[in-house]
């Protein structure tokens, strides 16, 4: 199967994906706020951030996520992309680390947010329906930073579904 988003460059070092967390700050230089692929950036009233990504856009690497991974970066996370908006459930078979799920619609808003999910546990986490994308941050991140239901991310994926904060 084609991947969905296919002009990403996939960049997994050692097994390990990298992303970085820096908030922008006013005045921050354009280029720092500009749409790039292996990044995702978040606003909403508490401010904004931007990661560095791996997307997940094909079934593959979906089902694999971050299984097996004994340790993840401090900003480190994942972009889980499908081919349209569906009801989408997590479990953490064979994650070992914390995890926040952010839960996202076509426009590019977070429409639920389960933080913390327990390593292992076998327990379906519902995102809900109409979730057209999958944030995964280390668990804590969400709540540390503020981010909420509401939240607005933005990337290229969500160009052809009507961002609301488009690139």
């Amino acid at each position: 199967m084609k991947p969905v988003w296919s002009r990403v460059k996939r960049s997994v070092v050692a097994g390990a994906g990298l992303l970085v967390l820096s908030l922008i700050t006013p005045g921050a230089a354009a280029a720092e706020t500009s749409c790039r692929p292996d990044f995702v950036d978040l606003r909403g009233t508490w401010g904004q951030a931007r990661f560095q990504i791996e997307l997940a856009d094909t079934p593959a690497l979906r089902s694999q996520g971050l299984m097996h991974r004994t340790a993840l970066a401090t900003t480190s996370g994942m972009l889980f992309v499908y081919e349209q908006p569906q009801r989408a459930a997590f479990w953490m078979k064979n994650t070992l680390i914390p995890l926040d799920m952010l839960f996202v619609d076509q426009s590019g808003v977070v429409r639920h947010i389960h933080e913390n999910a327990i390593p292992g546990d076998l327990t379906p986490i519902e995102g809900g329906n109409d979730v057209l994308a999958v944030l995964e941050i280390n668990g804590g991140l969400a709540r540390q930073y503020g981010i909420t239901v509401g939240t607005e991310l933005r990337h290229d994926f969500f160009s052809d579904f009507g961002a609301i904060w488009p690139c």
